[in-house]
């Protein structure tokens, strides 16, 4: 009895693994019909694939920058979420934070700055925009009951026309218009802004922000598990009447933590635009803040799972492009395998929690 009791939590261990391991292959080997059903061929996409997700320094730097962005916006949600909160707004937070950093960063007093702190300022202005976006819908949800799944999505939508008009017009951040072929984009951040590189290879775009992510990483991990904080945040989110009636502050936890989750999702538009766009324009933000989304919802609440989801999609991403460029996969293809895999995650996770609730 003792031996099957030692078992069973190797046992339920490996499950956890295998379950999701098979729904990926499955998943992905449903996308490789599809991708030979649309007349394509399976080898070439799976080459272009491999070599746009790691075939160089420069495909693994930009594949971990990608996941840079999608962890950061995955730490946000856990954040939230352990108060019982839902941001969706990911998408709007990134989009404000790169407005907010191309503005700081284009300002010249700002490129002047000593000791790095010509990458420090606009990191942080992007930062501060995205926590106040977040706390508007905290602000909401505590003054008019708004729910904040709502007012996150819409807001994120207001931001993204924020980000056309701001490149639209030559009074915000629009290059100056020198010909009908000027491009609605703004100009690019000066060298002393952009971020730094973390690995000394001139073919690699890996910049700081990955150290960035991982200290945050650890930092909310030891928020949610170690601190008063983030026991009042479980509190509220457990059971937020009991909560307020043990004298917690409610109202004020809950627009801190949407505030956290736009802070971060801020922060990761500004890490895109000093760390790799370098400029402004329409669209910038690609759908990263969906997919961080998705990171955060299928970690389960897990820092570690948020890193690994991030790091998944992030490669995952840069093979999807390369299979397009490479491979003449269409782009609309590759955003149903993405899909596909996607459920097949989040389907695995819930059918782990059943056969483990089970046993």
């Amino acid at each position: 009895m003792s031996d099957l009791a030692l078992r069973l939590p190797d046992r339920r261990r490996l499950v956890g693994l295998a379950v999701p391991f098979v729904a990926v292959v499955g998943s992905m080997l449903v996308g490789l019909l599809l991708i030979a059903a649309s007349g394509k061929s399976v080898p070439d996409a799976i080459e272009a694939f491999l070599d746009g997700a790691f075939g160089t320094s420069f495909a693994i730097g930009a594949s971990i920058n990608r996941a840079v962005a999608l962890a950061l916006v995955g730490l946000g949600f856990i954040l939230a979420f352990r108060a019982n909160l839902t941001n969706v707004g990911g998408e709007g937070q990134i989009a404000v934070g790169g407005i907010a950093a191309t503005a700081l960063g284009l300002w010249s007093p700002v490129a002047d700055l000593p000791l790095g702190l010509a990458v420090l300022v606009p990191l942080l202005g992007g930062t501060l925009a995205g926590a106040f976006w977040g706390g508007i819908a905290g602000v909401m949800k505590v003054r008019f009951g708004t729910n904040e799944v709502i007012s996150t999505l819409l807001l994120g939508f207001i931001a993204l026309l924020m980000v056309y008009w701001c490149v639209q017009s030559t009074a915000l951040l629009r290059q100056p218009q020198t010909s009908s072929a000027t491009l609605p984009e703004s100009l690019p951040v000066p060298g002393p802004v952009k971020l730094p590189g973390l690995t000394g290879d001139p073919e690699s775009p890996l910049h700081i922000g990955l150290v960035i992510c991982l200290v945050l990483a650890l930092a909310t991990a030891v928020v949610l598990q170690r601190s008063t904080f983030g026991l009042r945040l479980r509190a509220i989110g457990l059971n937020e009447l009991a909560a307020r009636r043990a004298g917690m502050p409610g109202g004020i936890l809950l627009v801190v933590a949407l505030a956290l989750a736009g802070a971060f999702g801020g922060l990761a538009g500004a890490i895109m635009l000093q760390g790799e766009q370098y400029y402004l324009k329409t669209g910038f933000s690609s759908g990263y803040g969906f997919d961080g989304l998705v990171v955060g919802l299928l970690s389960r609440g897990s820092t570690l799972g948020v890193l690994a989801g991030a790091l998944f999609f992030g490669f995952l991403r840069s093979g999807g492009i390369s299979m397009e460029i490479m491979a003449g996969v269409p782009a609309a293809l590759t955003l149903v395998i993405q899909g596909l895999i996607v459920i097949a995650v989040a389907g695995s996770v819930i059918l782990v929690e059943r056969l483990q609730g089970g046993r």
